[in-house]
């Protein structure tokens, strides 16, 4: 059985080397870079989060006590 896998895996990988076809790679492409673009506004809303809710907090009691 871990023959036919192994078999398996070279021939993948053989059509994927020697393929003239491009159109997954740039699929694969854009969705690293949707990945990389989640994970930066991940990031920002962890980091700036706190602080961005603290100023919409004081900004809304200063709107309502005016």
């Amino acid at each position: 059985m871990e023959h036919l896998v192994n078999f398996f895996l070279l021939k993948t990988w053989l059509q994927a080397r020697f393929s003239s076809n491009e159109r997954g790679a740039s699929m694969v492409e854009y969705g690293l870079l949707l990945a990389l673009i989640v994970v930066v506004a991940i990031v920002a809303v962890k980091a700036f989060g706190t602080s961005v809710s603290t100023r919409y907090s004081s900004v809304s009691s200063s709107v309502d006590s005016a």
